[in-house]
């Protein structure tokens, strides 16, 4: 160990009780000249009469041991483990940057603790968190059999409202509450009887859903749709558009006249970190594009009733853009996303020549730098007595432009 220099340990204190620290941990503990971290986290060691300082924020710890460089060796004390969902990587980057070495020592996550107290494996389960997070919970749950999600807070009011909401009729929840203390506790409930006090504070719940998806890049048929009387991009086209636009994970994609919403499912069904703004100002077209998001589970999306480009002003800049009506305001939609992403990757869905036009005069005014113009005729088979005609469909123009430089 460098004795010239400071160096901060940043520990994983398990759920907060001592019988759960590595040897290693220990040890480090009763070496350091200060203890810090939450109150929780420090109260456990008092009984070693060293100096403690209850703060777990980077920047205030740095502020702290600037002021205080006595303190040569520094615990600062994590719930669980260093690595899984932990300020312990911020930590790390504020402390290096001012000079300040950080050694990183594991913890018992909470996770790994519940699973062996329900005597099941981890290793194939989905690990997510809405502690201080905003993760696609709904999305992971219909997608794998087994999720576990840390808690924190008042969140359970918002936890038990979103697994309500999308109807997860055989769903088992096992609520894990004051893990590893004399008083822990571990409910089992189905969705629908979970109650927001089982979930309050920090609390870390499996979730067990029999019908998991295990889906890939999910592409619905046109028929698992709720279509009411508004038009949808067909199957064929949504399957084209979305290999034009290359959504990946992080992306922010706006769905502008989404119609049904059938585009806005798809691409949320292709990625769970994605955010999806369903742009539509049909009132119809709202309510289908709610009633198919619930049944799709895809709880990216985000409905945004409204005419464009007025109702896009308060969004977040998109990664992605489609355009399938514009109600004859192309130029000024293009003009507002390019100022709000220069590189951002537009399609644009053109159904008449009007709209072909409007395509031409924006690219010549350099709201489109260098489009592509595709063609799509879709002829399906249709039985007439004995015998099968093809019937066309509807061509369509996809118009891409832009993306990353």
């Amino acid at each position: 160990m460098n004795e010239e220099r400071n160096v901060v340990y940043a520990i994983g204190a398990g759920m907060g009780t001592k019988g759960l620290l590595t040897r290693e941990a220990q040890e480090c503990i009763e070496a350091c000249d200060i203890l810090m971290g939450s109150r929780r986290m420090t109260e456990a060691f008092q009984n070693l009469g060293k100096p403690c300082f209850c703060e777990y924020r980077p920047q205030k710890i740095l502020e702290y041991l600037t002021v205080h460089p006595q303190y040569r060796k520094c615990a600062v004390l994590f719930s669980g483990d260093i690595g899984f969902y932990s300020g312990a990587k911020k930590l790390s980057q504020v402390l290096e940057d001012a000079g300040i070495e950080v050694r990183f020592l594991p913890g018992i996550s909470s996770v790994v603790y519940l699973a062996s107290r329900l005597n099941v494996s981890w290793e194939d389960a989905k690990l997510t968190s809405l502690h201080g997070r905003e993760e696609a919970l709904i999305d992971a749950v219909a997608r794998y059999e087994k999720t576990f999600c840390l808690l924190g807070g008042d969140q359970g009011r918002e936890f038990c409202q979103k697994i309500k909401k999308y109807d997860f009729p055989d769903v088992r929840l096992f609520i894990g509450r004051r893990l590893s203390y004399a008083d822990e506790e571990i409910l089992e409930r189905s969705a629908g009887e979970a109650e927001p006090r089982e979930l309050e504070g920090l609390v870390t719940v499996l979730i067990e859903n029999p019908r998991w998806e295990g889906r890939i890049r999910r592409r619905p048929k046109d028929e698992e749709f709720i279509r009411g009387n508004i038009p949808m991009t067909k199957a064929e086209v949504r399957a084209v558009s979305l290999a034009k636009l290359g959504l990946a994970e992080g992306a922010v994609f706006y769905d502008i006249g989404a119609g049904t919403g059938s585009i806005s499912v798809e691409a949320a069904l292709s990625a769970e970190r994605i955010r999806v703004y369903a742009i539509e100002k049909n009132p119809e077209g709202i309510r289908l594009i709610e009633e198919n998001h619930i049944q799709f589970k895809t709880e990216q999306i985000e409905i945004i009733e409204g005419e464009a480009p007025e109702v896009l002003e308060g969004l977040e800049a998109p990664t992605h853009v489609l355009i399938g009506g514009s109600s004859g305001k192309l130029k000024e939609i293009l003009r507002l996303v390019r100022e709000k992403n220069p590189y951002v990757l537009i399609v644009i869905h053109a159904v008449s020549l009007e709209t072909l036009q409007e395509v031409t005069q924006a690219a010549q005014e350099g709201l489109l730098y260098d489009p592509e113009v595709v063609q799509i005729q879709v002829a399906k088979a249709r039985k007439l007595g004995e015998h099968h005609l093809m019937m066309g469909q509807n061509p369509v123009y996809l118009i891409s432009d832009g993306g990353s430089k």
